[in-house]
């Protein structure tokens, strides 16, 4: 099996993993209402990587509470990672698969191609490794 193949089973297995396991949105939203106005703005998205973006060119709060939330993620996603013999970075692409399907209609998404989207009523553009 090619390490490429390894990785891509590995990242498939900590999908299942990472369905239980990923940040709610709906969470993150009820306790903070500048996290839920910028994704229901489009201010913000999720990216591949499983962290959060600013979409274009917003204020210095926006790319605070960004910064702030992607280190949270990163802090879960170590302590995770750890537990299911990953790394963070396939831990977190995982985590990215999941957190661009549960976005809705309006909210924006990294698609594969590296360009911002905004989720219609059909399901997102996914990186193919995706579980």
């Amino acid at each position: 099996m090619s390490m490429q193949a390894k990785h891509i089973a590995k990242a498939g297995l900590l999908g299942l993993a990472a369905l239980s396991l990923a940040i709610p949105t709906s969470a993150m939203a009820q306790r903070d209402p500048a996290y839920a106005a910028a994704r229901a703005n489009g201010s913000i998205g999720e990216k591949m990587d499983g962290y959060l973006g600013v979409v274009g060119n917003q204020d210095a709060s926006i790319r605070k509470l960004v910064a702030d939330l992607n280190i949270k993620r990163r802090a879960n996603y170590t302590q995770r990672a750890q537990g299911q013999n990953a790394t963070i970075e396939e831990y977190a692409f995982t985590q990215g698969c999941v957190l661009i399907n549960r976005t809705v209609p309006g909210e924006k998404y990294q698609a594969p191609s590296g360009n911002w989207e905004t989720r219609g009523s059909a399901a997102p553009q996914r990186d193919p490794r995706c579980p």
